[in-house]
């Protein structure tokens, strides 16, 4: 056996001895003496099953990053939440989980106050976390860290991400597109370990169904080499053959080819057998940790402690908890390389006034192509950007077009994650699919806190105001703001200038989750002297729609067509109803949200100054009224009323689904009628 495969068997052992610990104990974690019940945790929970083959695909990772080139970066990823605490352990025991919480330093100590808090871990939680190495993906939710991994590396030749992911995990639509869609990436140095222990959390996964001809075969179709490596038990002879094959693969994933390293062993290897009559090994059974009441049964106790012993705890630590022997030289060996965000090729000053802009696709274009030129820029589009008018941005070298939303995202979170800039363009009634990948990103970037990462940019136009029936759902903006974060930006450009201007400031912005929506088809054009109010603020008064006096009616509109209908209607209103009337665009919808939430709320006095200090207010939008009335949440002490799209009853004519939904003329006169009727009642 090498050096280096003696070194990765005892931090193997020790990852996996400190995750027994972390499932089961309470003290004692150094088993120097018999384990009694007391040192038992009365109810031990957490995940076993990916236990043994997720810290053995970690424990190789960071000991060959020790040896690489440090100009090249070894970058692992853990694609299971459930690995969490693999995570846990083996950054205690190389002390990197002690940087982070001082508490849990790698000595007896730690490993006693680490046992105890887990599965809280003092906020750190049970699942990967992105406060920790191999964290750069927050996993939970199955499916994103390959494409992850993917956008990360892509355009970054000092680096190979090692996502490890389960063979659970390949069934995800998300993980099967991505396979293929490596092709559109070339230039991406990733290297997946695909864990398959045979079975997913309920039953037999589909890869391990598959013999070794036919899992290499399965991926070659996929344009991947595969080599399987098998582990039956973890002998010294075992890690030697994992330890070459990796290091074959990294040599093959560096000449720019597509590789895929298989690590076969049977699911809780190393655990328990049997319990009673039941088997366990190789069953889902041992998906969750099986001995769930050690505390109260002595034969589950005893069992507890003969598993434990297996690792051989005392060959690893000193009397005090410290590494020792192979251990002590395989801590000082380990590189643990993270997704460190490039250097920044700097912000590009603004032109210093606004300009007019004739169409959608001029305002896009123009601004994607001046940061692009950049070299930190990415396009990414689901087969759309020629449908959405934007075909000056297709064959472009940092353009990529692939039909799947879903990896898109993880493709531009990867990128963004690194450092770099980006944007996806969507069809607006898609952008649904994101949903679960985005609020998964939000909770990893809320958790790690403010870092200066550029924003996830999402342009959605072909909307349902001007599409056909079963492309019309402003969902994704309706569940973002649902969420209360105050990253969150929801933006409605009133015309092309504004779409220019919002997507400028966006691309340049940091730890942000902008949403840009805007019609393909606007070529309307407002005045441009309130711009740098609507991006600075979130929404201004236009004069030229407005009168000078208090108004008794404020119109306000949230995106292209609300602002047309708006202008188009307000001379009637006034001549209809004799009233005054102000005209209030939002740029930034979350301004009609509490400023304790939300960084760009309108205080109770910004509310008097734009809407007036007693108008009624009728907002117009182009996404659901549902999501205005979950920002205003009553803060209006004053007559309101919201138009925006509500599902049609099926088919219709763009002019007839416009009407049916009031955001018209006559439906925005027939609002402010009732509006200030009630108005009146009011005053």
């Amino acid at each position: 056996m090498t050096e280096t495969a003696v070194l990765a068997d005892a931090l193997w052992r020790a990852t996996v001895y400190a995750s027994v610990c972390q499932l089961h104990l309470r003290d004692n974690v150094l088993l120097a003496e018999p384990l009694v019940a007391e040192q038992v945790k009365e109810r031990p929970s957490g995940h076993w099953g990916t236990v043994p083959g997720t810290a053995w695909a970690l424990s190789h990772i960071v000991l060959a990053a020790g040896r690489l080139d440090r100009r090249v970066d070894m970058v692992p990823l853990l694609g299971a939440g459930h690995a969490g605490v693999v995570q846990l352990s083996a950054t205690w025991v190389t002390g990197e989980l002690g940087k982070v919480r001082s508490r849990f330093g790698p000595d007896a100590d730690g490993l006693r106050r680490l046992v105890q808090a887990f599965p809280d871990v003092d906020g750190l939680g049970s699942e990967v976390s992105p406060a920790l190495p191999a964290g750069g993906f927050l996993g939970g939710r199955l499916g994103g860290c390959l494409p992850f991994a993917q956008g990360a590396a892509l355009d970054a030749p000092d680096r190979v991400v090692v996502p490890i992911i389960g063979d659970g995990e390949c069934e995800t639509p998300t993980t099967a597109a991505s396979w293929l869609g490596q092709r559109a990436l070339p230039d991406a140095a990733v290297l997946p370990i695909v864990h398959v222990n045979g079975f997913r959390m309920g039953q037999q996964s589909l890869l391990g169904a598959m013999n070794d001809e036919e899992l290499c075969a399965y991926f070659g179709g996929l344009g991947w080499v595969a080599q399987v490596v098998h582990v039956v038990t973890g002998t010294p002879h075992e890690h030697s053959i994992f330890q070459t094959a990796l290091w074959n693969a990294l040599d093959y994933t560096l000449m720019g080819r597509r590789m895929v390293l298989i690590l076969r062993c049977v699911k809780g290897w190393g655990g328990p057998a049997s319990l009673g009559d039941r088997a366990l090994l190789g069953t889902p059974d041992l998906h969750k940790t099986p001995l769930v009441s050690p505390r109260a049964d002595p034969d589950q106790l005893t069992r507890l402690e003969h598993w434990l012993a297996s690792y051989r705890p005392a060959d690893l630590f000193g009397p005090d908890g410290r590494p020792r022997g192979a251990l002590a030289e395989a801590v000082t060996a380990v590189r643990w390389c993270s997704l460190a965000p490039v250097k920044s090729l700097g912000a590009e000053e603004r032109a210093s006034a606004y300009r007019r802009v004739r169409t959608f696709a001029e305002a896009v274009t123009d601004v994607v192509k001046q940061h692009a030129t950049r070299g930190d820029f990415r396009v990414l589009s689901p087969d759309e950007l020629s449908s959405n008018r934007l075909p000056d941005l297709v064959g472009e070298c940092w353009t990529h077009e692939l039909l799947a939303e879903e990896v898109l995202l993880e493709w531009l979170a990867g990128w963004t994650a690194s450092g770099r800039r980006g944007v996806m363009v969507s069809y607006e009634a898609f952008a649904p699919l994101l949903t679960s990948g985005l609020v998964s990103h939000i909770k990893q970037r809320r958790m790690v806190g403010a870092r200066g990462l550029p924003s996830l940019n999402l342009l959605l136009t072909s909307y349902g105001w001007n599409n056909v029936h079963s492309h019309g759902d402003p969902s994704l903006a309706t569940t973002l703001l649902g969420l209360c974060v105050p990253a969150v930006h929801v933006l409605t450009p009133a015309d092309p200038a504004r779409t220019a201007a919002v997507l400028d400031e966006a691309f340049d912005s940091v730890d942000r989750v902008n949403l840009v929506v805007a019609g393909k088809y606007t070529r309307t054009a407002h005045p441009v002297e309130t711009i740098k109010e609507e991006c600075e603020r979130g929404l201004a008064i236009w004069p030229h729609l407005s009168d000078d006096e208090e108004p008794d009616l404020t119109v306000v509109t949230a995106g292209d067509i609300p602002a047309a209908v708006a202008a188009d209607a307000v001379d009637y209103l006034r001549e209809r109803h004799g009233c005054r009337i102000r005209v209030v665009t939002l740029l930034d919808l979350t301004v009609l949200g509490s400023a304790q939430l939300w960084p760009r709320g309108l205080s109770a006095q910004e509310i008097d100054h734009y809407f007036g200090a007693r108008a009624a207010v009728l907002v117009l939008t182009l996404g659901h009224p549902a999501a205005v009335w979950s920002l205003l949440a009553g803060r209006l002490n004053r007559a309101v009323d919201v138009i925006g799209w509500q599902e049609p009853p099926g088919p219709m004519p763009q002019r007839l689904l416009a009407h049916t939904l009031g955001m018209d003329r006559a439906g925005v006169e027939r609002a402010a009628g009732l509006l200030l009727a009630t108005h009146e009642v009011v005053r």
